[in-house]
């Protein structure tokens, strides 16, 4: 059964996003500690089971059920030092984080003042109980500096009010569900839709049966000259997927160059890869 794509707005009340939420720092970023939301997210909060039945099978991933969502995987960070490094320009940009999880790539478009930023994860309780708290987390703390943030609870503090949410929060948009339904829902919606100039992506092709699913929903929602990053290890033991099964998927579509623009041999070893409009 293919899971249905849904839009999940931002409630007004803020302080219902980040009630009981225990948040840890993590490269200056909020992040909703996971292990806390375990023992807290249960029954109602999350329709779907999954945190429920990850813990009790000690699984990262339950094909089709929970795809990984609840965990902040390395390559994330890979992204992000890349980032950095490369000097990569989200100002004025419309990003996608694509299987967002924590929303941590999403996150630093948004702090490099991206004129928009859509989050999907596959999962909706991962959405409602990771991505939007963290978003709203680092968005409603953004006045503060450095060194008032190393507490690991953000201020309570609400915006007055009067203001409603913070702006930074109306450039977001979340979705969950699959890919390919996601890609549907914002082609065919009424709602004026513009293709994205960045997508970013971490650690989404450890399951080569998702190739073409991903390849396609890229192919439909980059912008002409837009650019995909993509962060993955080499190789997935265990799911049989890596960057160079997805490289071989990508030539036989003739659709997107790739270019390895960086490997990391510390570990397991890991690559960032950018795609392009041939």
């Amino acid at each position: 059964s293919v899971k249905a794509a849904k839009e999940h707005f931002i409630p007004e009340d803020l302080n219902k996003v980040l009630e009981n939420k225990v948040m840890e720092t993590v490269s200056d970023l909020y992040h909703v500690k996971v292990s806390v939301l375990e023992m807290t997210c249960l029954g109602d909060a999350d329709s779907e089971g999954i945190v429920s039945k990850s813990v009790s099978s000690h699984s990262d991933l339950i094909p089709g059920v929970y795809e990984g969502g609840l965990k902040i995987w390395e390559c994330t960070f890979d992204l992000m030092d890349y980032f950095s490094e490369a000097e990569i320009e989200f100002s004025n940009k419309i990003v996608l984080d694509l299987g967002c999880g924590a929303g941590l790539l999403g996150i630093v478009a948004l702090k490099g003042k991206a004129e928009s930023v859509h989050f999907q994860d596959y999962n909706s309780t991962v959405i409602e109980e990771i991505t939007l708290p963290n978003v709203v987390a680092n968005c409603i703390n953004e006045g503060s500096s450095g060194k008032d943030r190393k507490g690991s609870k953000p201020p309570a503090k609400r915006p007055r009010k009067g203001e409603g949410s913070p702006d930074v929060l109306t450039k977001c948009r979340f979705f969950s569900g699959e890919w390919s339904e996601v890609s549907q829902l914002l082609l065919s919606s009424n709602k004026p839709f513009s293709k994205y100039d960045i997508i970013l992506t971490s650690e989404t092709i450890y399951n080569p049966e998702y190739y073409s699913a991903l390849h396609d929903t890229l192919a439909q929602l980059l912008d002409k000259n837009g650019r995909v990053y993509l962060a993955s290890k080499v190789h997935y033991f265990g799911v049989g997927g890596g960057i160079y099964l997805f490289e071989k998927l990508i030539e036989e579509k003739n659709v997107f160059r790739t270019c390895i623009v960086k490997t990391i041999d510390q570990g397991l070893q890991r690559c960032i890869m950018e795609m392009s409009f041939k």
